[in-house]
């Protein structure tokens, strides 16, 4: 690795705008070397273009070649602050406005409007990550064995057209107004939504009909300036939820090779252990002017619950795979034992702890060639995952009642490999019991802001699939490239719980029969381009079916070899997302989808020297 420095910067639309750095340092002391990184980057909503999008990061590496060990040390920080989009809850909501998902970006003075701000839409997340990893041998066994440690904080917010009750102040206003004040827990008492100058909580006006139509169809008089008088002050919160997360790890892996007879055995034997731990509490902070903007009180008037969630978790393997001539062959088993915490720091009678553990789950598998170029597999493995320490949040949740997840997972496929092309086909089946899905607080009607948790988790049955997958790498001339992938796919409900709304043979949420992509590329002495294109099927929202769409990107570019004395290479490239503009809708949940972007340009310029 040679000392050299690469400068990047990318400019696009929708005030998109990305700054990047890479120091490769060489040779810095006897077989040792390291680079280190920085980027910083911004950009806007495509919708209202006002939200506040942001990220910075830096990365740093070392790696250090010694005569019986490699040494590895790596860390990164990284702080990002994105505003959110939102769900569209039917095809009539698109229909009407396709490139909007009624968030704002102008504040009104209005709560209820300005619960749609779309500013108050955010998240903002802080991350610190280190490992220092070894790679030995001893006696014929390589073992590699790292460890590592995470910081992870940050909140999401949004903006609730009103301030809880959470204190009975009489007749004397209302303290939560009052900057300094803090309550811990508690039950709401209501809601406060217009007060007077001295802080008293106003009712509207006896008859009155609200004329607010948006967001969420309307809301009633209690929400409608019109329905107060004109000196009336509205009130309204910042609501945060924080957290706080740590986790401390490491991994450990062994592998012998030997011979038996003229078979070589491959066997495989690790662990991985890990302390994590969540700290969560959600904080109201009053607006301190909800006439004129979002700016609110550092100082919260009610933080309504404080949690910690330990999670200690071990996963130990082993796996063997002997080379038969005929075919490779692969057994192997693993096991987990997870033990998860809630402790509730404001009602300790609400505190939970659950053990996890899987059994063991085995896996096998065998490689067979049949001919030049030409090998079949297979394979079968039994996967799990534990229950989240999310669901433990609520204080009203059974947890007797939600089981881990698990799947058994079978594939069988063809492979062929020559000088100018790769081919697989694959047919898979998976068998998914427990399926563990979070729903959302989030609905056509509007956010449960009150609820305890932004949503909950539940088991909801299990979920069959089975499908075929096709893909192909071909290099049609030295110069011309085709990649092609097709797969077919069908996902059903298995025995859903009835609070689903889902029936058994269900196509499940989200999930499209068919999707392909096509993507060519070209390359020549200088420039180079490529176009690539999506093709993803139908889709169920729960309520409403989602239509298949196309998009094809678009890149072009050209890449300079030492142009002048003292660069190494200049390369430009122009990327162009979504090219012939498609409206469709994307991702989808139950309930709800989001937007997809519209075509979207931007030019990166990156040099090295």
């Amino acid at each position: 690795m040679e000392e050299l420095l690469t400068v990047s910067s990318t400019f696009g639309e929708f005030d998109a705008q990305k700054l990047f750095m890479r120091y490769e340092t060489g040779e810095i002391a006897a077989d040792t070397y390291a680079w280190i990184s920085m980027s910083t980057q911004e950009n806007s909503d495509w919708m209202t273009h006002t939200a506040e999008n942001t990220r910075d990061h830096m990365a740093a590496k070392f790696v250090s070649y010694m005569s019986n060990m490699d040494i590895t040390g790596y860390i990164s920080y990284d702080d990002t602050h994105e505003d959110n989009y939102q769900r569209i809850y039917s095809l009539e909501q698109f229909a009407q406005s396709p490139q909007w998902d009624e968030l704002t970006g102008n504040w009104t003075g209005v709560p209820y409007i300005d619960q749609s701000y779309r500013r108050g839409w955010s998240t903002l997340r802080e991350n610190l990550f280190a490992y220092l990893e070894a790679n030995m041998s001893f006696g014929g066994v390589d073992v590699k064995a790292n460890a590592y440690w995470h910081k992870n904080e940050g909140r999401g917010d949004w903006v609730p057209p009103y301030i809880v009750d959470v204190n009975d102040d009489g007749t004397n206003g209302h303290s939560e107004l009052v900057h300094g004040n803090i309550y811990e827990g508690g039950s709401p008492l209501g809601q406060i939504f217009f007060v007077d100058a001295n802080g008293n909580s106003l009712a509207p006006m006896a008859g009155c009909e609200s004329s607010l139509t948006f967001p969420y169809g309307g809301g009633g008089a209690v929400y409608d300036p019109a329905c107060y008088p004109a000196n009336a002050i509205p009130v309204g919160s910042y609501r945060h939820t924080n957290y706080d997360k740590q986790r401390t790890g490491i991994n450990i892996d062994a592998v012998w090779v030997a011979q038996i007879g003229d078979m070589e055995n491959t066997l495989r034997a690790g662990l991985w252990y890990e302390d994590y731990e969540r700290k969560e509490n959600r904080s109201w902070q009053k607006i301190i002017d909800s006439r004129v903007g979002y700016q609110f009180d550092e100082t919260p008037y009610w933080v309504q619950y404080s949690s910690e969630f330990p999670v200690e978790t071990l996963m130990y393997y082993i796996e063997d795979e002997i080379d038969l001539g005929v075919a490779t062959l692969r057994v192997g088993a693993k096991k987990f034992n997870v033990d998860i915490e809630k402790k509730d720091l404001f009602v300790p009678a609400n505190s939970l702890s659950v053990e996890s553990d899987s059994d063991v789950l085995f896996s096998a598998g065998v490689v067979a060639p049949v001919m030049d170029g030409v090998e079949v597999f297979a394979g079968f493995a039994q996967n799990y995952a534990a229950i989240k320490d999310g669901v433990l949040e609520s204080s009203s949740v059974d947890i007797s009642s939600v089981e881990p997840e698990t799947a058994d997972n079978i594939d069988l496929g063809l492979r062929y490999v020559a000088a100018d092309i790769n081919v697989s086909l694959t047919y898979y089946n998976i068998d998914f019991d427990n399926r563990i899905t979070y729903q959302s607080a989030e609905d056509a009607d509007g956010v449960d802001y009150l609820g305890e948790l932004d949503g909950t988790y539940v088991n909801v049955g299990g979920v069959q699939s089975d499908g075929i997958e096709v893909a192909m790498d071909y290099t049609i001339t030295n110069k011309l490239g085709l990649y092609f992938s097709y797969t077919h796919n069908n996902s059903e409900y298995k025995d859903p719980a009835a609070s689903t709304g889902f029936v058994d043979g269900q196509r499940v949420v989200g999930s499209a029969e068919d999707m392909f992509v096509v993507s060519l590329d070209y390359t020549a002495d200088v420039y180079n381009m490529g176009l690539s294109t999506k093709y993803v099927g139908e889709r169920s929202a729960g309520s409403f079916e989602v239509d298949s769409y196309t998009v094809a990107d678009f890149y072009l570019g050209a890449v300079v070899d030492s142009p002048v004395q003292g660069i190494s290479n200049i390369d430009v490239r122009l990327t162009i997302n979504n090219l012939f503009d498609s409206s469709y809708l994307g991702t989808v949940v139950n309930g709800g989808a989001w937007i997809g972007a519209p075509r979207t340009a931007a030019l990166n310029l990156k040099a090295s020297f």
